[in-house]
């Protein structure tokens, strides 16, 4: 492939990815989304039968979970793309560490015995960590090197996402500052790797 369809790849590769990771964050822009609304959400869960101040509270946190699980499962897309094209359909096999697949595909296993209950997602990917993540990318880094400038940095940017993260995927609210580290953290990582 040369160098111009190569780029003119990973511009569309990126695109589709940042499509699929705004989709499943719950993209409202008309695009792709046939769920409920939020209204329809809110009585389905009975919303306002809750204490409206701690219901206040989590509003307030919906916007930063759209932002860390649209970041998450963008990196995770962008692991898998990219190892699908430089190591083949059996990249989850031959360029994940044995530990990281184990623990995935656990943690995959046991969320597939409860049928009755959706589950992350169908590749094993779906269930790994942020560390799982910079693992990957570790032991992949000639594959990721074009997108990021050393593995140290990434490991940074995870470890400040994943830190707001355990906040808000723990019903917790994060401080103003708080929020824009994170939102300083998204935008480096998104002009660094483009998605």
């Amino acid at each position: 492939m040369s160098n111009a369809n190569a780029r003119i790849h990973e511009f569309v590769f990126r695109g589709v990815l940042a499509d699929e990771s705004l989709d499943r964050a719950g993209r409202k822009n008309g695009i792709n989304y046939t769920g409920p609304t939020d209204e329809q959400i809110a009585d389905t869960l009975s919303l306002n039968a809750l204490p409206n101040d701690l219901v206040a509270k989590a509003k307030a946190m919906s916007a930063v979970y759209t932002a860390v699980a649209a970041f998450e499962n963008s990196v995770r897309e962008l692991i898998s793309g990219v190892l699908l094209e430089s190591v083949g359909d059996t990249w989850w096999g031959n360029a994940v560490s044995q530990k990281v697949r184990d623990r995935a595909e656990k943690r995959k296993d046991d969320e597939d015995k409860i049928r009755w209950h959706t589950n992350r997602g169908q590749h094993p990917i779906y269930y790994t960590t942020m560390a799982d993540l910079v693992n990957i990318m570790r032991n992949n880094w000639e594959a990721f090197e074009p997108y990021a400038q050393s593995i140290d940095w990434v490991a940074s940017i995870f470890d400040g996402v994943e830190r707001s993260r355990n906040v808000i995927m723990h019903s917790g609210t994060l401080e103003p500052g708080d929020i824009e580290r994170l939102g300083i953290f998204i935008r480096d990582w998104i002009k660094q790797v483009g998605v």
